[in-house]
């Protein structure tokens, strides 16, 4: 059985996964990120001389998509300046010499749910991760979709609420989009500490649904989604995923009326994969790249 490598490229570890092509992850270790200096030998070393067929990534962004551009395959605009206009693809391919695939992270997670999990019997859903940033995965008859670059469903705007104790959200570009709103950070920001000691906060919880609903009700006038998935550090608070339900019912006011309405509890659900949904869809991405390559010779 042909085993492949799997590169959840994130803005504060990297996790690195060797699997195969039923999804099953057979190795993985975790590295931090530090610049490219310092982190990518200690990437390459982790996969090299493992008989790969092929390694797919799924990375913090923005990055470049486009097979036609001349960055295909770079970070591009991040913050973690270090990494700014970085070749990562070509770096992989360089130093390993096996065909690489790549896409977003959040991209990734949810290809992975789409293959092996929860969303694999809908051809249309969006996978959401909520933790230090917030990301949108959006899967289109069971792609990943891409269109200019690819979606930035964390810097939608929503509308603050009034009785918010926190001004304007944190993000350094917009004052009131969703990440700015509703990350971790945000969370801390307004509180004072971070959100695993706020369990207890009911009203913690009610402000974060509020603004993560209002996003949804978004996501589903706009995507018309079959499924939504709803993952990332900030939804490991249990009471979190009903309250949101909740939320994007009331919000909705009946507008939109469908299978996936009519049973919130299955239309709007928790990740499937045991946090492995990232590591499986780089699989994915690794296992299209290797036939795409057969294909072309």
């Amino acid at each position: 059985m042909l085993h492949f490598g799997a590169l959840e490229a994130g803005g504060t570890k990297m996790v690195c996964a060797i699997g195969n092509e039923n999804g099953q992850i057979l190795e993985r270790v975790s590295i931090p990120t530090e610049t490219p200096e310092k982190t990518m030998p200690a990437l390459i070393d982790f996969f090299k001389d493992k008989g790969l067929a092929a390694i797919g990534i799924g990375c913090f962004g923005p990055v470049d998509l486009d097979k036609n551009s001349k960055t295909y395959g770079f970070i591009t605009s991040t913050p973690k300046l270090s990494w700014k206009n970085y070749p990562i693809v070509a770096e992989f391919e360089k130093t390993l010499g096996i065909p690489v695939g790549f896409d977003t992270d959040v991209n990734a997670a949810a290809l992975g749910e789409a293959v092996w999990g929860c969303t694999k019997t809908v051809k249309n859903s969006i996978y959401i991760t909520v933790g230090t940033g917030v990301g949108v995965g959006v899967i289109i008859d069971g792609k990943p979709y891409h269109g200019m670059i690819h979606p930035e469903g964390g810097h939608i705007f929503i509308s603050r609420r009034k009785d918010d104790p926190m001004e304007q959200g944190i993000c350094p570009y917009h004052a009131t989009c969703l990440e700015g709103l509703a990350s971790g950070p945000a969370i801390e920001k307004r509180w004072g500490v971070k959100g695993a000691a706020l369990s207890d906060r009911k009203e913690v919880w009610e402000l974060e649904a509020y603004y993560l609903g209002q996003a949804i009700c978004t996501y589903i006038m706009t995507l018309s989604p079959e499924r939504i998935i709803l993952g990332g550090g900030v939804m490991h608070q249990q009471q979190l995923l009903p309250m949101v339900r909740r939320e994007v019912q009331k919000q909705m006011c009946g507008y939109v009326q469908g299978k996936g309405m009519d049973n919130l509890d299955e239309y709007i659900v928790p990740i499937s994969l045991n946090d492995n949904q990232g590591a499986m869809g780089c699989i994915k991405l690794a296992m299209d790249a290797w036939k795409e390559k057969g294909e072309a010779q």
